[in-house]
């Protein structure tokens, strides 16, 4: 009688197995130019003329924000003169709205106003993780400002002073001390997320390694990012001049260039 075949006792390794997921090591960075740039600017400009409603709206959002931020702070002007360049470094999450119109006509689809309204609903944990931190250093960002405030003044002064203040020669010790602390956290906030945002709707990764990418490539293409961010600064801050009312324009612009810094910058 023949004897019943036994399975073998190694059996092959299975076939077919998920590659690993890429971390933000792995994700190729393309070469910038610092033409680049005007170029996403260009971009974000025809993106506002297709939807133009929608970028009104969101922008708008931006005007009603700035007032708020002055009303909240206007008897604490260490804290309005921090997160008012901590809101515009929170463009990126606030403009998620705007990187899906962008996603839309890159496409070739319409976009619809809903639709850029519910864009954060797919990844709603990872925008919060993301959100947090960048709420966290504004925060810092607030506090340090508090302290140097207190330890170079007898007394808090009211905004009017506290403008007085960095354009008087004689606190050359307050104003370095300020644009020190400041270029830190615009810095460090900057850098984690100029393309954070639009790659976690885009590619629906983590936080980490969102935040990660968006370091790598400001550390590896500095001269580039630095001249978006003047751009950015330069932009908005002429914008915000006229009580924010330029950010009715210029923030939905500024929303969909970085959508295609984004594509443009990340392979």
């Amino acid at each position: 009688m023949n004897a019943t075949p036994t399975e073998p006792e190694h059996s092959p390794a299975p076939t077919g197995e998920p590659a690993p997921a890429p971390t933000a090591f792995d994700i190729a960075l393309r070469p910038l130019s610092f033409r680049d740039p005007l170029r996403w600017l260009a971009a974000g400009t025809r993106d506002f003329a297709h939807a133009p409603a929608i970028g009104l709206f969101y922008g708008a959002c931006f005007v009603v924000m700035g007032w708020a931020l002055l009303k909240m702070y206007e008897q604490a002007p260490a804290y309005v003169m921090a997160l008012s360049a901590g809101f515009l470094l929170m463009g990126p999450f606030l403009c998620l709205g705007l990187y899906r119109t962008s996603q839309r006509l890159e496409a070739g689809e319409k976009p619809d106003f809903g639709d850029s309204l519910l864009a954060w609903d797919a990844r709603t944990g990872t925008l919060a993780i993301f959100g947090f931190v960048l709420l966290v250093l504004e925060m810092l960002w607030g506090r340090a400002t508090l302290v140097i405030f207190a330890v170079s003044f007898d007394g808090m002064p009211d905004l009017k002073g506290s403008l007085l203040a960095l354009l008087d020669p004689e606190n050359i010790g307050f104003i370095t001390a300020w644009l020190g602390v400041g270029a830190v956290f615009a810095g460090l906030i900057y850098a984690v997320s100029v393309v954070s945002i639009p790659m976690i709707l885009h590619r629906q990764t983590d936080a980490i390694t969102a935040g990660l990418t968006s370091l790598r490539l400001v550390l590896t293409q500095t001269g580039v990012m630095l001249w978006w961010a003047f751009l950015i600064a330069l932009f908005v801050g002429l914008a915000m001049l006229p009580w924010f009312a330029g950010l009715l324009v210029v923030g939905p612009v500024i929303g969909h260039a970085s959508w295609h810094a984004y594509r443009a910058a990340v392979a």
